[in-house]
């Protein structure tokens, strides 16, 4: 082959100048971050079902009256193309709701709410119900929404399981941080493990095909539930304990290996105290997290369960809502924070955050297989073998 000649190296440089940036390797995803994407990690991102197994979808913002979340699920037709366009820009295709109720009523409630905002929007929002809704979601370029639970306060009777079965729950935690009828949750002065009404609770959510979750359960509600199930456990929004000491709401290897003897899923969490207990916290530290579950007990029971909103915050912002720190024996939680007071995680804490994490697992050397894993496939596969065929 001859030389390129001088007129062909300029052509050839600035059609490379040219050319999308997705074409050399790197570009930038959204104005509000210079950071550069791999090729890929977009595409990894675009081809996979990205499941995140708590996502709050959106926290009050107690700025806007009411808070858009609330106008969203009141006020028909609020909810703009805008706000579904940030949705499907995240890469997040199902987010799995972390809400809760005090009683049945508010359970009812809840459901009625969001089952009418999902029905107002059927061209951007679709509810996730059985196995086939993850791939159709991501097919029709759709805003899937599974319905979930923190807390089984809403079960008064087995029966009730079956009534929220039949509202779109998936998903119920046993407990949240204090005592319910079924458990304990971790921040309880007496963690008394799960109770005869706790195991009928369980029985009928297998036979109804809802998973079981059990991130905010203390330990010994953790390993009785555990024990019990018969079918995959999940810890939708949970860290490794032995990564960072003492923490109660982390799980104990022993609990990891049980879960993943029933077949279930761990979801990573991105708050910073739950991740490390010591400043700083970044990215990396999360990542030790995946690492750790990986090797304790294989990728296959490693997922994301951020435990943020879409925008990346934990809690209502602007000073509304409730304050998690006026919880008693809130110190279990070995709070602390970054130099600004937010107790997210740099480069975690943005619409994108799944591009960044993606990023950090391939710097890590997993897999394009074991990425889609962590970042939905997981996921799919344990509530697949939950949920009714």
């Amino acid at each position: 082959m001859s030389a390129m000649t001088r007129r062909e190296a300029l052509r050839a440089v600035a059609i490379g100048a040219a050319a999308p940036a997705v074409l050399r390797g790197r570009f930038t995803l959204f104005a509000q971050s210079s950071t550069p994407y791999s090729a890929r990690a977009v595409r990894l991102v675009e081809s996979t079902v990205v499941v995140d197994l708590l996502n709050q979808f959106q926290f009050p913002d107690y700025a806007v009256k009411p808070p858009k979340i609330e106008q969203w699920l009141t006020m028909p037709g609020t909810f703009t193309a805008d706000d579904a366009a940030r949705y499907r820009a995240s890469g997040i295709t199902v987010f799995c709701l972390g809400d809760g109720a005090r009683d049945y009523a508010g359970g009812v409630e809840f459901f009625a709410r969001w089952n009418g905002f999902l029905a107002q929007y059927p061209d951007w929002l679709t509810r996730i119900d059985k196995a086939s809704d993850f791939e159709r979601a991501k097919s029709q370029n759709k805003i899937g929404v599974m319905l979930t639970f923190q807390d089984s306060t809403h079960f008064r009777t087995p029966d009730d399981v079956t009534t929220f079965f039949g509202l779109g729950q998936r998903v119920s935690q046993l407990t949240y941080n204090f005592n319910n009828r079924i458990g304990s949750g971790f921040l309880e002065n007496r963690d008394g493990g799960l109770s005869v009404f706790g195991h009928s609770i369980m029985q009928r959510m297998e036979q109804v095909g809802m998973a079981v979750d059990v991130s905010h359960c203390g330990d010994q509600t953790t390993l009785d539930a555990l024990d019990a199930a018969t079918k995959p456990v999940l810890f939708t929004h949970a860290t490794a304990r032995a990564l960072v000491p003492g923490h109660l709401r982390c799980k104990t290897d022993e609990a990891i290996q049980k879960m993943a003897k029933s077949g279930g899923a761990m979801g990573i969490a991105m708050i910073r105290f739950m991740v490390r207990n010591q400043e700083p916290v970044t990215i990396e530290h999360v990542l030790d997290h995946v690492d750790y579950v990986a090797k304790l007990v294989g990728v296959e029971h490693v997922a994301i369960g951020s435990d943020l909103d879409v925008v990346g915050n934990p809690n209502a912002v602007n000073g509304g809502g409730f304050d998690p720190r006026t919880q008693p024996n809130f110190a279990r939680y070995q709070y602390h924070a970054d130099p600004d007071g937010g107790i997210t995680i740099r480069g975690l804490n943005h619409v994108k955050r799944v591009y960044d994490l993606t990023e950090g697992l391939i710097r890590r050397g997993y897999t394009d297989a074991q990425i889609g894993q962590i970042l939905g496939g997981n996921a799919r596969r344990v509530l697949s073998s939950i949920w009714p065929r």
